[in-house]
């Protein structure tokens, strides 16, 4: 259980508000329980299976899991229990989620994505990278080292920073996405562990505040427009059957924020909290459990709660 369960308790609070996406070594099904985005904890906030967020005027955008083909056209299919396969496909990015993402045309400040965005190295000291992981080259010649979606994400967002991490190294680039044009600084980290560069410090210019988490007007318009064809099956979503019209939801977003204001809900605890000193069963199943905190930001959008939703056979 390591430690976090100390700030899921409470025993423990995080100094600074702290953002995180899902890679694949997180709880699955704690993170499904805020598909949506959330705090997990206090002062610990997930960006959702696909996310924007706000911390003062910085947007910051991301996207959980890691690129698998045979899974990135399914929808979000597994159901509690997972079984032996589906506790590994629970984290595989969705094109779902992507084409959310790709809908975005405000300018995002940050991005986060746990895999690297393939060709990310063409940008970057390819000769210091492949000196420390010689077994990149193949996947690399192949181009097959990284995420496609999240090269997809990176040609049309441009963000101004774009962190990564999964590939156990630190790594630096540089995108030009055009000459004279904008430019994205990529970093990724290696493994948080004594004696390697897990950590780096970057100052980013905001405005005067207030410095804390807030929703995203066109990131939850987005959401509105799109959550009825959430796909639950193994067919990807139907964007056909999308009838809201983006600029009405704007509008609807908008005056819902400025009658309610623009922090999310509050943490709540679901699940009881873990206690070090009685042992947990191994493959006991305790139930899943409706976040309060996606209930609450259903009910402000108006949208209907799907996530535990059964199809009428897993396989539809």
């Amino acid at each position: 259980m390591n430690s976090f369960w100390k700030y899921y308790s409470g025993e423990k609070v995080a100094p600074f508000p702290t953002i995180f996406i899902g890679g694949n070594h997180e709880a699955s099904n704690y993170l499904w329980e805020l598909y949506y985005g959330g705090w997990a904890a206090p002062q610990i906030y997930f960006l959702g299976f696909a996310g924007v967020i706000k911390f003062g005027n910085i947007r910051i955008g991301g996207l959980s899991g890691i690129y698998k083909s045979h899974d990135y056209n399914r929808g979000h299919y597994e159901k509690l229990p997972y079984n032996q396969r589906d506790i590994r496909s629970i984290y595989h990015v969705r094109e779902y989620d992507v084409h959310k993402l790709l809908q975005v045309e405000e300018p995002i400040d940050i991005f986060l994505s746990h895999d690297w965005p393939v060709g990310i190295t063409d940008c970057g000291n390819l000769k210091a990278l492949l000196r420390q992981k010689p077994f990149f080259e193949q996947e690399i010649q192949e181009g097959t080292l990284g995420s496609r979606p999240a090269a997809e994400l990176l040609a049309k967002l441009r963000p101004s920073y774009w962190f990564s991490a999964h590939l156990h190294c630190k790594f630096a680039a540089l995108v030009q996405h055009e000459k004279d044009g904008p430019s994205t600084k990529f970093l990724a980290l290696d493994k948080c562990l004594p004696g390697r560069k897990f950590l780096q410090v970057i100052e980013i210019e905001s405005g005067p505040g207030p410095h804390e988490l807030q929703f995203d007007e066109e990131w939850l318009a987005i959401t509105r427009k799109y959550n009825a064809v959430l796909p639950l099956t193994t067919r990807s979503a139907n964007y056909s059957d999308v009838h809201l019209d983006t600029e009405q939801c704007h509008e609807f977003v908008r005056n819902k924020l400025q009658t309610r204001g623009s922090k999310p809900f509050e943490f709540v605890q679901t699940a009881p909290c873990y206690n070090p000193s009685h042992p947990v069963a191994n493959g006991v199943f305790h139930g899943c459990y409706k976040n309060p905190q996606t209930e609450a930001l259903l009910q402000f959008l108006e949208l209907d709660y799907l996530l535990n939703k059964m199809p009428e056979s897993k396989g539809a």
